[in-house]
């Protein structure tokens, strides 16, 4: 059973889909509400799925990574660092940045970025791993903002 901040976590970012979600999509959620590091495989799965990204033809983690969308080390057993999830999620979402993440589009500048637009807390470490909640926290926030624009 989860907690009620988690469950309220849930009902949020289940309103923010378009289509009524499956019994079977809540059950992911729900459980990677509970995962406490994700990996790099669980967080590109999770993202592009989110993200809208459709069909790719191959695994997530392995799209996301020819589309260099994640760090040159990521492995997809590994556990998924904040920097790198904001690479994943700048270029997912196409998110606008600033001059230094359009030259360079690192994790460093994708991270600072996110700080910057307030859709991750600037008192976190970038090199942190990524807990299931911590991500749908984020990814909530990106589709609340996409929704307001």
């Amino acid at each position: 059973m989860i907690g009620f901040q988690k469950q309220i976590a849930l009902l949020f970012l289940m309103s923010l889909f378009t289509v009524p979600l499956s019994s079977q999509t809540a059950v992911r959620l729900e459980a990677l509400l509970e995962t406490p590091e994700l990996s790099w495989s669980e967080a590109a799965a999770f993202i592009l799925e989110a993200s809208d990204m459709g069909s790719y033809g191959m695994a997530p983690f392995h799209y996301a990574m020819e589309q260099k969308w994640l760090p040159k080390n990521a492995s997809p057993d590994d556990a998924a660092r904040l920097n790198g999830i904001a690479l994943l999620l700048m270029q997912s979402f196409e998110l606008k940045g600033g001059i230094f993440y359009r030259i360079s589009k690192s994790p460093h500048h994708a991270y600072r970025e996110l700080v910057y637009k307030k859709m991750i807390r600037s008192n976190t470490d970038p090199d942190m791993p990524v807990s299931g909640s911590q991500l749908l926290l984020i990814v909530s926030r990106i589709l609340s903002a996409k929704e307001q624009l």
